[in-house]
């Protein structure tokens, strides 16, 4: 019988052991994917002067937008619109009765 509690000593000795070393291992890679991690952080969120231009672009967009929008609904360009309109079907109707 003292063989037997003999080997699971070994047995169990060698357990922590490897336990031990994958614990080790583990942490390792922990701390090297913390450290990937906060240095992406740093490259993606850029700097202070990268931000401020992104944000005043937005503003710049949204500006232009508006200002579109109100000139597209403007008199003059809806009557220039509605020309360009008559005019194209007028020709398309020459082109069709040229072809008969």
């Amino acid at each position: 019988m003292t063989t037997s509690r003999r080997h699971k000593s070994k047995d169990q000795a060698l357990l922590i052991s490897v336990a031990e070393s994958i614990g080790s291992t583990l942490g390792a890679i922990a701390a090297k994917a913390d450290a990937a991690a906060d240095a992406a952080k740093e490259v993606f969120s850029g700097s202070e002067v990268a931000s401020t231009v992104k944000r005043e672009s937005k503003k710049l967009v949204r500006k232009s937008k508006r200002a579109s929008g109100k000139l597209k609904k403007s008199k003059p360009v809806r009557a220039a619109r509605r020309t360009i309109r008559k005019a194209t079907k007028r020709a398309a109707g020459r082109r069709k009765r040229a072809k008969k």
